[in-house]
């Protein structure tokens, strides 16, 4: 049985470009960086806490910002750390909840921030968030189909998962190729939406597999430049 997991006010964070952490889904890092090496040797002798932030890319050049982060991220909790002998560890970080940044607290020798647990809006309609999930399940599988380097192995697992929440979090967090939609699912608090963003982003992605193989006329990936 799980031991519930009390969210502190306060939490060590790791920034990373074009990376989004869902609540649910595994994280797999490989921790070099002194100053996360220390991150991790605290959070392990504490509660396994803390929050994982992509980097910011429109105030990534402001001089004036070290590592400016988005302010909507995701706590994670360590399932699994493998320490190697040359000081890096290899760990295994799953996603708890959505939080905002409050205040960057401190950045030294590891960036602190302030955080509040945000939680998914009420759901209105049920039936509609259904309808949706099959429908995304219904565009992956399309995609799938069109060549597109989706996981066989995840595609398969999403059709098991009932709760619509957790089936968008986890199908963003391992099939979005669009970092900067995979930001917005991760903000965006309406499930509904996230389900109808996704969806048009498939939708958009296989329409363009389909106008690529039509121009390839049966040709291979290899050969393309004969057509």
């Amino acid at each position: 049985m799980e031991m519930e997991i009390i969210l502190p006010d306060e939490v060590p964070v790791m920034t990373l470009p074009n990376v989004a952490l869902f609540p649910q889904a595994l994280l797999p890092l490989r921790i070099f960086e002194p100053r996360y090496r220390q991150m991790v040797q605290d959070v392990l002798a504490g509660n396994r806490l803390f929050a994982v932030s992509g980097l910011n890319p429109k105030l990534a050049n402001d001089g004036d910002q070290f590592e400016p982060p988005h302010h909507v991220a995701s706590i994670g909790i360590v399932r699994a750390c493998q320490k190697n002998e040359n000081g890096t560890s290899n760990l295994l970080l799953q996603g708890l909840c959505r939080v905002e940044f409050l205040a960057i607290l401190d950045d030294q020798p590891y960036r602190r921030v302030r955080i509040r647990a945000l939680a998914s809006e009420p759901v209105t309609d049920a039936a509609e968030n259904l309808r949706l999930q099959r429908e995304l399940t219904r565009l992956i599988g399309l995609k799938q189909k069109f060549g597109a380097p989706v996981s066989a192995e995840m595609a398969e697992f999403l059709r098991t998962v009932e709760d619509p929440e957790v089936f968008i979090d986890l199908a963003a967090f391992s099939l979005c190729e669009n970092s900067a939609l995979k930001q917005k699912l991760l903000e965006t608090l309406n499930v509904g939406r996230r389900l109808e963003l996704f969806a048009q982003q498939l939708r958009a992605d296989i329409e363009a597999l389909r106008l690529q193989r039509k121009l390839q006329n049966g040709l291979s990936d290899e050969r393309i430049a004969d057509n």
